[in-house]
């Protein structure tokens, strides 16, 4: 079964023009202001479109948004999927499918097994679902933090829907968490960075590489 890889936190052409070369089935853009990868919804759009053009998968990346937000994200991006990465309830989810006519993705923060299984008040909600590393208390940002989870708390575990392993994952890791955890999908975001928010477009072609082999 060959994996499938979700690049998110994408801003310049550079790293857009790698994953989509490198084989990327999805491409994540951020609209969270306490992001160092946050975007305006224009300028993603403007990055997006040739990926697009190729079938790739454009992910609008929110935490919490309200409706205006959606709206707004929606409006300038016409996103692929909307990925919830706050603390969305199953019913808020719903309304967001809802309203931007689009699906969405869960993002549920894990470190026990207890977390893995909040996943099934999602199934009936989201398009896709995604296991990430539960940050710290005191962390401004759910993600996007560079901190793996046991991977091997998804290890057999079914899902009605498909989901996608985040968390920590580099070109040098992804091989061993595709294989401890089973993930049909892996996300990466700072682990394809040189810096906060800057992607490398070498950093890209190497994880997906490695997911190539994995």
């Amino acid at each position: 079964m060959s994996v499938g890889a979700k690049i998110c936190g994408l801003r310049t052409p550079e790293a857009v023009t790698a994953a989509v070369e490198g084989g990327a089935g999805f491409l994540g853009f951020v609209f969270f202001e306490k992001s160092p990868r946050n975007i305006a919804p224009e300028a993603a759009r403007r990055l997006a479109e040739p990926a697009r053009a190729r079938g790739v998968k454009i992910v609008a990346l929110t935490v919490d948004p309200s409706d205006a937000e959606v709206d707004r994200i929606v409006a300038g991006l016409s996103p692929d999927l909307v990925q919830l990465h706050g603390k969305e309830s199953p019913s808020r989810a719903r309304e967001i499918a809802a309203r931007s006519g689009r699906g969405v993705i869960k993002v549920l923060p894990v470190s026990a097994a207890a977390d893995v299984d909040a996943a099934r008040d999602y199934e009936g909600v989201a398009e896709h679902l995604m296991f990430d590393a539960k940050p710290p208390k005191d962390a401004e940002r759910p993600g996007g933090l560079g901190e793996p989870f046991d991977w091997t708390l998804l290890a057999g575990r079914r899902f009605q829907r498909p989901w996608l392993l985040a968390g920590g994952l580099d070109p040098w890791n992804v091989g061993e968490a595709i294989a401890r955890s089973g993930a049909p999908i892996v996300d990466v975001s700072s682990g394809v960075e040189r810096g906060p928010g800057l992607k490398d477009p070498a950093l890209i072609t190497a994880f997906l590489d490695a997911v190539r082999k994995a």
